[in-house]
C-alpha cells in the first residue's frame, strides 16, 4: 500500500520536495510486492519492507516517432575489419548524455525512450525517499504501446514498480537506490559486501536509409545471402547500448552492472523524404542493477563448522 511504513519504526523524514504522506506520519501496516521468500530473504540482512512504491510517464508517440530520414547509408555501418565503425556525422550531440551517439530522428527517439523510463524511476524512488525508504527492491519496468482512439493519438507509456525498504539504524539517504533484482539476489549481494546503486540503463536507436546497396542484397538480388549494412546497423546499434549503459554506472558512482535484461528490435517505415523508399530502425536497449562494494569479504572469517552433538545419555 502506496504511502504506508513498517511497524514500530520512527516516522520518516521527507525527501526534498516531497512531503510525508499522511498514512506515513501516522505509521500503519505496510504492503509489498514481494514473496514470502523474498520477504525473509531481506530480513536476514537488516531489511524491512516499508510500502509498495510506483512511477509511471506517458508520451505521445507522435513525440518519439522518427519523422524524417535516418539520412545513413550502409557505408556507415560497416563490419568489423572493414573500416572505422563511425558513421558520417555521428560524434554525440552535445546535450544528448547517457542517451545515443547518433545524430537526427534516430537520436531523437532514443531521447525520449530513455526519459520516458528514467522518469518513471525517479518518481518512484520519490515515493520511496517518501516513505523514508533506503531503496526499491525488485523493481519491474514496463514498457506499453496505448493504441489510438478516434479521441486520443497513440502513446507509449512508461511504468515500475517495486518494494521500498529501509535498514534498522541507518539514517536517511540523499538518494534511494532502485534495483530490479529479487529479494533472494539483493541478499546475497549485501552478504557478499555489495550494495545496489541504481538502475541502469544502456539506450541506443539507429537508423538506416534503404539504397542501392542494400536493396540489390535481397532475394531479387544475390538471393540468400547476408546484407552488410543491416547486420552493422544490428551490431552497431548493440554495441552503442552497451557504451551508454557503461556511461550510465559512471553517472551513478557504480563499480559494474548486473544486467537483468537486454531487448534488440528492428522496424521498418516509409521514408517520408522520399517517396516509395523504405527507412530501418534498430533499438536496443540493456538495464541493469548498478552495484558498488561497501565492504571486502575477502578476508571474512568462514562460519563455524556444524557441531556434532551426541544423542545418547552415556
Amino acid at each position: 500500500m502506496d504511502g504506508e511504513q513498517g511497524r514500530g519504526q520512527a516516522a520518516p523524514r521527507a525527501a526534498a520536495g516531497g512531503p510525508v504522506t499522511a498514512a506515513a506520519r501516522g505509521g500503519g501496516p505496510w504492503g509489498s510486492a514481494l514473496s514470502v521468500n523474498e520477504f525473509t530473504a531481506i530480513r536476514e540482512v537488516g531489511f524491512e519492507p516499508v510500502g509498495q512504491v510506483f512511477g509511471a510517464a506517458v508520451y505521445y508517440l507522435a513525440t518519439v516517432t522518427g519523422v524524417s530520414c535516418p539520412g545513413t547509408t550502409a557505408a556507415g555501418y560497416q563490419l568489423p575489419g572493414a573500416g572505422p565503425w563511425a558513421a558520417p556525422g555521428a560524434a554525440e550531440a552535445p546535450g544528448s548524455g547517457l542517451v545515443s551517439g547518433f545524430p537526427g530522428a534516430a537520436a531523437g527517439l532514443a531521447r525520449r525512450l530513455h526519459e520516458g523510463r528514467r522518469t518513471a524511476i525517479e518518481r518512484m524512488a520519490s515515493e520511496c525517499a517518501d516513505l523514508g525508504g533506503h531503496g526499491i527492491v525488485g523493481a519491474v519496468l514496463r514498457v506499453d504501446e496505448i493504441p489510438a482512439t478516434s479521441f486520443t493519438a497513440a502513446a507509449i507509456k512508461f511504468t515500475v514498480a517495486g518494494t521500498a525498504v529501509r535498514a534498522d539504524g541507518c539514517p536517511p539517504l540523499a538518494r534511494p537506490f532502485a534495483s530490479d533484482l529479487s529479494g533472494p539476489d539483493f541478499a546475497k549481494l549485501v552478504t557478499a559486501g555489495w550494495m545496489p546503486a541504481g538502475i541502469a540503463l544502456g539506450i541506443s536507436v539507429a537508423g538506416l536509409h534503404d539504397e542501392l546497396a542494400t536493396a540489390s542484397s535481397g532475394p531479387w538480388g544475390t538471393g540468400n545471402a547476408e546484407v552488410p549494412g543491416y547486420t552493422g546497423l544490428i551490431t552497431r546499434v548493440r554495441q552503442d547500448a552497451r557504451d551508454r549503459l557503461e556511461e550510465s554506472v559512471r553517472d551513478l558512482g557504480a563499480d559494474g552492472v548486473v544486467v537483468s535484461a537486454m531487448t534488440l528490435r528492428v522496424r521498418s517505415d516509409p521514408c517520408h523524404a522520399h517517396a516509395a523508399a523504405t527507412d530501418h530502425f534498430a533499438e536496443a536497449v540493456t538495464t541493469g542493477s548498478a552495484v558498488a562494494r561497501f565492504a571486502d569479504r575477502t578476508s571474512t572469517t568462514p562460519p563455524p563448522s556444524l557441531a556434532v552433538l551426541h544423542l545418547d545419555h552415556t
